[in-house]
């Protein structure tokens, strides 16, 4: 069986392998069959997505809109916009979480800005029509709770996507791209106790005020959200 593979664009070590912990989780592959590649560490390598059953991109630090770029967001953007040239022109398994949808979207044309911006929090997705029918949601309520924090989002649909979810604070909140290229907002591989680790880690990114960490974390801790993990069981049951 061929495995599947992490892009992942987290300098901090705990941060990446947090992150990486959390996709074994949900999708529940052995670690011998999820591949990890950690952007931000030096320039792509050579890639045969043949060998691969589909490709994940996790969230990060860079912003797509951001006005300033250091040489290594530059590199990481410029890496991620040549493999996704590959991934949409063949229509390969895809999904990214968060700065996923900032990197397709800029690709496909959509306009990603801080307009939509959400703090971090668990937040009421609702499903579209089209994604009510689209086999990644199978057995996922058309209303669900899921974790988000982020800059900047999709403000404007790319002409190539079609619309599976939304939110009341975040329009764009999951869309696809062809029949097997997806992106989410929201992050579908967070339960509480890995948004929590990933606030502690990121208290001073610019997210809210390091003294409101705790405060952060209170209101983080009751959520219940178990329904955005079975997008990524699902990816894998249908294309591993």
């Amino acid at each position: 069986m061929k495995p599947f593979l992490l892009l992942s664009s987290r300098p901090e070590d705990e941060a990446a392998d947090e992150e990486h912990a959390s996709f074994l989780r949900c999708t529940a592959l052995p670690a011998a069959r999820l591949h990890r590649i950690r952007l931000e560490a030096g320039p792509l390598p050579a890639l045969d997505l043949d060998d691969y059953a589909g490709v994940f991109l996790g969230g990060g630090p860079f912003n797509s809109s951001d006005a300033e770029k250091s040489a290594v967001q530059v590199r990481v953007e410029r890496d991620v916009g040549r493999l996704l040239d590959e991934i949409v022109d063949r229509d390969l398994p895809f999904f990214g979480a968060c700065y996923g949808i900032g990197t397709l979207g800029t690709h496909q044309g959509g306009v990603v800005d801080p307009t939509y911006a959400e703090p971090v929090s668990a937040v009421q997705v609702t499903l579209t029509p089209q994604g009510r029918e689209d086999p990644l949601l199978a057995g996922v309520p058309d209303r669900f709770s899921a974790f988000v924090g982020h800059k900047e989002a999709c403000r404007v649909l790319p002409p190539t996507a079609l619309l599976l979810a939304s939110s009341a604070t975040c329009p764009v909140q999951m869309f696809k791209v062809k029949r097997n290229v997806y992106a989410t907002q929201f992050h579908p591989e967070l339960d509480v106790a890995a948004i929590v680790a990933r606030v502690r880690i990121y208290q001073h990114a610019g997210y809210f005020a390091p003294s409101e960490v705790e405060a952060v974390v209170q209101r983080l801790t009751p959520a219940v959200v178990t329904a955005p993990g079975r997008l990524l069981a699902n990816f894998v049951a249908r294309y591993g």
